[in-house]
């Protein structure tokens, strides 16, 4: 990452594909025990984009509305396949939906990553929507208990 300013290293540059990468093992790397076992397997891979293909399968016109993906088979549901998963899971966080996000709301990006970062790994436990936000505020609560202001 670069760090020339002594603030966030994209206030010369934008963020790169490295920069975000960099953040969000940096936040996998902090998540509180169980989670960081928990997820330490999956891989995350970060892009500019999703791919057509990927928006096509999910409807989605507007490629800034995809920040994230989880691919693979939710956790809770492995024990029901006779055979191993077609294809490889991970996680894919989208550069610049991201940046687009990070601008928007005007707050950190590690910020903006996160919420991306958990969210898929709620999709990773098979979690509806509401329990992926409740994960986002245990996980929260338990940063903050462990690196006090």
């Amino acid at each position: 990452m670069r760090r020339d300013d002594g603030g966030w290293p994209g206030a010369l540059y934008p963020p790169s594909l490295d920069d975000v990468a960099t953040v969000a093992h940096e936040l996998l790397r902090a998540l509180p025990e169980p989670f960081r076992g928990l997820v330490a397997v999956v891989p995350v891979k970060v892009e500019d984009w999703p791919d057509e293909a990927t928006l096509a399968q999910l409807e989605i016109d507007d490629p800034l509305e995809l920040t994230g993906l989880y691919r693979g088979v939710p956790v809770g549901e492995r024990q029901a396949m006779a055979l191993p998963p077609a294809e490889p899971e991970m996680i894919h966080l989208y550069r610049l939906p991201i940046l687009h996000e990070w601008c928007a709301r005007g707050c950190s990006l590690e910020e903006v990553v996160f919420d991306v970062l958990m969210h898929e790994i709620g999709h990773h436990f098979g979690m509806s929507e509401e329990q992926v936000l409740a994960l986002e505020a245990e996980v929260r609560r338990q940063r903050a208990r462990n690196n006090p202001p």
